[in-house]
């Protein structure tokens, strides 16, 4: 197939490299891309928000299928413009992507649907805010309602950062107060065609940029899958996903199609598993950054396929997927900075040799190619590179993502040294 996908991190490049694998002869697009996809895909340039320039790009070229990767085009309604013109495209429509884009939306649904999930005060001044804190209680768990580029987020005991936070988005808009939950997390993800899903193997993600969950939340600073754990809960990882599957994803699959929203694509179920059980915290309306970069690698089933039947209502016709027995981490290297205030336009070495690395893949996320023929790449965003690594358990793993991101060189970058550590001991 011809395949156009939009995006330019670390998520598209894994999403090309997945599809690349598959060796099927696909012609490989990405607009804008990055200097890593631009090994892998050939990088095009067409205005990713703008749905006329993505439907008249795919048409002029006969592209096969467009895979939406980043949240903001699906919010700007770029999957409409494509549907419309009878092109397939994975990614929900506009109205549908409103399950990422208002957290109030999706609190909505979710009791509308009966799923699981903590209480929530949507509040509009900063009393509101103060009320809803003394009605819920420390610690504050508080949400932009709109996109925040995974900064939207803060969990602290702090009221008074509390509430600076909130203070921060409500010019925007209202902001949501919710209960704080306790528990394991959970990054589940969903292909659905509107009526039918098939689920991907459940990971893990470290939100916070520090070791031992310290510091400031940031957009994922690495993950692992599977999770070996989820057995002694729940019997198996089968058993999870499908408790998941009949509590979460179908009640919002039907609901979404009830209400007129039919949503196709990636529905990505952020969970957490408290002592009352399985809990909602969020949908995100596209696959998830840096799981992905964890999920692919050992999916066997051809990704291609599995978005085409989604994206063209077939997805029914298609068995459960099929993943491998081999373990995945991924650690992010970051710019010094991030998340406040990354420094960027450094040059990046050693690339090469940590690819040399057995099991280990360099999957780019926001890095632009050399000023000279020859010369470094350079880090152009906070998240730059993820050095994911495939072994077969987590001990083995994590050497081979260790060994190879210590060979990377980027003035004052940093990165999480403990991945995955609990299930490796």
């Amino acid at each position: 197939m011809k395949i156009l996908v939009l995006g330019s991190g670390a998520r598209e490049h894994a999403i090309i490299l997945a599809l690349k694998a598959e060796d099927a002869g696909h012609e490989l697009f990405a607009s804008p891309g990055n200097a890593g996809i631009a090994a892998d895909a050939t990088l095009v340039t067409v205005d990713q928000l703008d749905g006329r320039a993505v439907t008249a790009f795919a048409n002029e070229h006969s592209i096969d299928l467009v895979v939406i990767g980043p949240e903001a085009p699906l919010v700007a309604g770029v999957a409409d413009a494509l549907r419309e013109r009878g092109i397939p495209v994975f990614g929900p429509g506009k109205a549908a992507a409103q399950l990422e884009g208002s957290k109030a939306f999706a609190k909505r649904i979710m009791d509308a649907a009966g799923v699981p999930t903590g209480r929530a005060v949507r509040a509009a001044s900063a009393a509101d805010v103060e009320a809803a804190f003394n009605d819920l209680g420390a610690p504050y768990v508080v949400k932009a309602d709109g996109l925040a580029a995974g900064k939207g987020v803060i969990v602290t005991s702090d009221r008074a950062e509390a509430l600076a936070h909130a203070t921060h988005y409500l010019p925007s808009g209202p902001v949501l107060v919710e209960e704080f939950l306790a528990g394991p997390e959970v990054s589940l993800f969903f292909l659905s065609d509107g009526d039918t899903v098939r689920a991907l193997s459940p990971a893990q993600d470290f939100k916070r940029a520090f070791d031992g969950d310290e510091g400031p939340n940031t957009g994922g600073m690495g993950a692992y899958s599977p999770l070996p754990w989820l057995a002694e809960q729940f019997g198996s990882e089968r058993e999870f996903v499908e408790l998941v599957t009949e509590q979460v994803a179908m009640p919002v699959i039907r609901q979404m199609d009830a209400e007129g929203t039919p949503f196709i694509g990636l529905l990505y179920a952020g969970l957490i598993l408290t002592p009352a059980g399985v809990k909602v915290i969020e949908f995100n309306a596209r696959f998830g950054d840096p799981e992905t970069q964890v999920v692919l690698p050992r999916l066997r089933t051809p990704l291609s396929e599995l978005l085409l039947a989604a994206a063209s209502g077939n997805l029914e016709a298609q068995p459960q997927p099929e993943f491998s027995d081999e373990v995945a981490i991924t650690v992010v290297l970051a710019s010094e900075g991030y998340p406040e205030a990354p420094q960027t336009g450094r040059q990046i070495a050693g690339l090469a040799s940590a690819a040399d690395v057995d099991g280990v893949r360099i999957v780019h996320a926001a890095t632009a190619g050399p000023d000279a023929p020859g010369g470094d790449l350079v880090a152009t965003g906070g998240r730059v590179l993820n050095v994911v690594a495939v072994g077969t358990d987590f001990a083995a793993a994590r050497a081979q993502a260790y060994e190879a991101i210590g060979r990377i060189d980027l003035d004052g970058a940093h990165y999480r040294r403990d991945i995955a550590a609990a299930v490796a001991e």
